[in-house]
């Protein structure tokens, strides 16, 4: 990440912690504030469009969320879902015997 893009993330965090408004203008304040000089406004504008409208705490809290991955399949999905996943089910069942087997032998590959 350049120089730039950390100094508007961290303006864009300051910004969110104060529950102020994220535009462009006030990022490209806080950004001369802190005598970062090598940011374009460009940026500052990307930035702000970005996260318009958008809660940046909540964006922080949810980071490994997935975005609603788990969602329940509806009901002309649910048979080919439910297959594919069985199959996926037993291949890793499988695997796993084949692992335990080997352990139940007593011996290893450095024994």
């Amino acid at each position: 990440m350049s120089t730039a893009e950390l100094a508007v993330s961290y303006a864009a965090l300051i910004l969110a912690d104060d529950g102020v408004d994220i535009t462009a203008d006030k990022l490209q304040t806080l950004i001369k504030a802190a005598s970062v000089e090598e940011v374009e406004p460009i940026w500052t504008t990307l930035f702000a469009k970005a996260l318009e409208g958008k809660d940046v705490k909540d964006l922080l809290l949810n980071v490994g969320s997935g975005g609603g991955a788990a969602a329940a399949p509806t009901s002309g999905g649910a048979a080919a879902g439910g297959d594919a996943a069985t199959a996926e089910t037993k291949e890793e069942e499988k695997v796993e015997e084949k692992e335990e087997s080997d352990e139940d032998m007593g011996f290893g590959l450095f024994d």
